[in-house]
């Protein structure tokens, strides 16, 4: 593992008031650990990065919001996804934990990955059993206690919270995905599990502060939430959680993973949008 911390919680700052608001970016971390290993092109690689995620929610603590973000990438390890999503495929001998592996394994994107959006290989090798559990160690199991750290406190201080787990994807459906190949995406698409894991009324104002913007939203199409928003997600305990992607042709070349003119316009949408949820957090 390379030497920089694999989480970063970003808190309000000291004059300003926390609010019952948890925001969570687990793919845009760009530090590559040196035991990666991987054999594929690094620019391909990227692609599967939510880059710059972090940086455009990165004024939310000034709404006394805490911000927590994953260093470390996606393609490393997925902290989406549960430990138990494993592909024992990867695997150089027997995988002594118990295995439970989703579509999204099948699809080469569990835990950790084996293929990349295009389907092809990240490795030319198979992972040792130790090197998995240290990902898991040094990786997931932090940045799941930060996030958890980070709900029950506001939890506790409020007797509610609002959850946005917050990611980025293509601008259409690439040979990997479960949609058909060449779909175009909306702007933005929220995922509440289909109403499961935040109330309504948190769903329909982040989907109207964003048409407000002009912008397209889908909601639950393609993307519903995964782990993160499934885990933390309960409502009837004034938990509530969502998922928001961002559409990557409004702020990024994807080819290149450069930010386009458009990045500044869209982060200033951002700051209203949040700065809505944020009054809504407070009530």
């Amino acid at each position: 593992m390379a030497d920089f911390e694999p989480v970063r919680v970003a808190l309000p700052p000291p004059r300003v008031t926390p609010i019952p608001l948890v925001l969570d970016s687990p793919h845009s971390g760009q530090h590559y650990p040196a035991d990666f290993g991987f054999s594929c092109n690094i620019s391909q690689l990227r692609m599967a990065e939510d880059t710059d995620i972090d940086d455009l929610y990165d004024f939310t603590p000034a709404l006394g919001a805490t911000l927590v973000c994953a260093e470390f990438p996606r393609s490393y390890l997925d902290p989406n996804r549960r430990v138990e999503d494993m592909d024992t495929s990867l695997i150089d001998g027997r995988w002594p934990h118990p295995v439970d592996p989703s579509p999204k394994t099948q699809s080469g994107i569990g835990l950790i990955w084996r293929s990349l959006g295009d389907t092809s290989p990240i490795y030319s090798r198979k992972l040792s059993v130790a090197e998995i559990r240290q990902r898991i160690i040094q990786c997931h199991a932090p940045y799941w206690a930060a996030v958890t750290s980070a709900i029950e406190v506001a939890h506790t201080q409020h007797g509610r919270v609002l959850h946005i787990n917050c990611h980025s994807m293509p601008a259409e459906a690439g040979p990997s995905s479960w949609v058909k190949l060449g779909t175009q995406f909306a702007d933005v698409v929220l995922g509440d599990r289909d109403g499961s894991t935040c109330s309504p009324a948190l769903t329909v104002l982040l989907a109207e502060a964003f048409r407000h913007e002009g912008l397209s939203v889908a909601i639950n199409d393609p993307y519903k939430g995964v782990e993160l928003v499934k885990r933390f997600g309960r409502p009837a305990e004034n938990r509530h959680s969502i998922q928001v992607e961002l559409n990557r042709k409004l702020y990024m070349i994807e080819s290149t993973r450069e930010r386009t003119p458009n990045y500044p316009v869209l982060k200033a949408m951002l700051t209203r949008v949040m700065g809505k949820v944020a009054d809504f957090a407070k009530v």
